[in-house]
């Protein structure tokens, strides 16, 4: 049942907390005092915390990998890794009272994770919080298509201010993109593909579009703007917790009320990586976890006058960097050089994808109607900056695009083997 007690409550705090923290100082504050409490309870309550110091940097920094490989050390109620997995795989959510979930495995490699009823309704009440922060005054209409969300959510219903639907991707745009026209909603958060199908579709006109769960690219974004009529808004969210929202002036700000971040510089791209610390969540402590996403920070203030820190762009997943052996040595090629080489290369590419192969040659998939003079403006692009950085690999071009909407998309991507 849809628990609105802790929705709300998550609501009221999170608004609340946007308007306590309003200086980098007050910020910093607030995650000392947060840190403190989390440690203490996961040490407290968490196997692998137990025999851990009592000071946040005492805590080591750990990834998917010592996670899923040590899952009921790390969850409050001792649920295995094989639970999770056979409870999902019999299409059961629910483990002796808590609920799991799991990522989409884009890489092949799927996360699987453990809450509480209270935290998933807890989480739901953020996010609302932060694109809709007007839901408790204003009676508004909000639908949210995002992986895994139909489960966790699938038996939600809407509270006396605020109309919620939840649209399952797993069954396709087809089987509820009429469901979703009728529902009429003021604001749609989904993936960009799914926000990029429904404008092509026609039925985005004057609904406010929040991109997430996926890396926004600039050619979807002027696709949903122009059917949106709306500004396109992100949400940098994954499986594990809610990062960063934007604000109405396009800015992605982080979460800094109920995360804290470090990060991990990648040398010589200006990206980072980001260590993050989830400060709500108890049952699965998120605490000091290396994320797999490259991110661009910004420094400049926004005019919204947030405190909170800017994202300039999410680049995509370290998975995803290109390696390509070199007489000099091995070079490595963030995901935005390709990406840009390609759009940049002709305006009238609307979409593609790149892939590294595990041989190290390089395929760019094209629209099949693009004229041949595109297809050698891209090979070309591609090769130069390429051989900007050392690398010469083999280039060639794909007519065709196969889209993809069973799992995250990704423009650009390295295959593993």
């Amino acid at each position: 049942m849809f628990d609105a007690a802790h929705a709300a409550a998550a609501f009221v705090r999170t608004r609340s907390l946007q308007v306590r923290l309003r200086s980098r100082e007050a910020i910093d504050r607030h995650q000392r005092r947060a840190c403190a409490r989390l440690v203490a309870a996961a040490r407290a309550t968490i196997p692998f915390y137990r025999d851990k110091g009592p000071g946040f940097e005492d805590l080591p920094v750990i990834d998917k990998a010592i996670q899923q490989g040590r899952f009921s050390e790390f969850n409050r109620p001792g649920i295995t890794l094989d639970e999770a997995v056979e409870a999902l795989a019999a299409g059961r959510d629910t483990v002796r009272g808590h609920f799991v979930g799991q990522s989409t495995g884009t890489s092949g490699n799927r996360g699987r994770f453990v809450i509480s009823p209270a935290e998933r309704f807890a989480w739901l009440g953020t996010i609302v919080a932060k694109a809709v922060p007007d839901a408790l005054i204003r009676r508004r209409r909000v639908a949210l298509a995002l992986p895994g969300f139909s489960s966790l959510y699938k038996s939600a219903s809407s509270g006396s201010r605020i109309r919620l639907a939840f649209f399952d991707l797993a069954l396709g745009i087809e089987a509820w993109r009429d469901d979703l026209a009728a529902f009429a909603p003021e604001v749609l958060v989904a993936p960009p593909k799914v926000l990029r199908r429904l404008a092509e579709d026609g039925v985005l006109g004057g609904v406010e579009p929040f991109s997430g769960a996926e890396v926004l690219d600039p050619i979807d974004r002027e696709v949903i703007e122009r059917a949106s009529g709306r500004r396109v808004r992100e949400i940098y969210m994954a499986t594990e917790g809610l990062f960063a929202v934007g604000c109405r002036h396009g800015t992605l700000h982080l979460a800094e009320d109920v995360v804290r971040f470090e990060w991990e510089e990648v040398p010589g791209s200006g990206l980072v990586v980001p260590v993050v610390t989830d400060l709500v969540r108890r049952v699965q402590p998120m605490i000091r976890y290396r994320m797999n996403d490259l991110l661009e920070l910004s420094g400049a203030a926004c005019p919204c006058g947030s405190p909170y820190r800017a994202v300039e762009r999410i680049h995509g997943r370290m998975d995803d960097m290109f390696e390509f052996e070199t007489p000099r040595g091995r070079v490595t090629v963030t995901p935005d050089v390709l990406r840009n080489a390609v759009v940049d290369s002709d305006a009238r590419i609307r979409d593609y994808r790149i892939v590294q192969k595990k041989d190290g040659r390089v395929t760019i998939e094209l629209d099949e109607a693009l004229p041949d003079e595109v297809e050698a403006a891209v090979r070309s692009a591609a090769e130069r900056a390429l051989a900007r950085l050392g690398a010469a690999p083999a280039v060639a071009i794909v007519r065709g695009i196969t889209p993809r909407f069973d799992r995250k998309l990704r423009r650009v991507e390295r295959e593993r083997g």
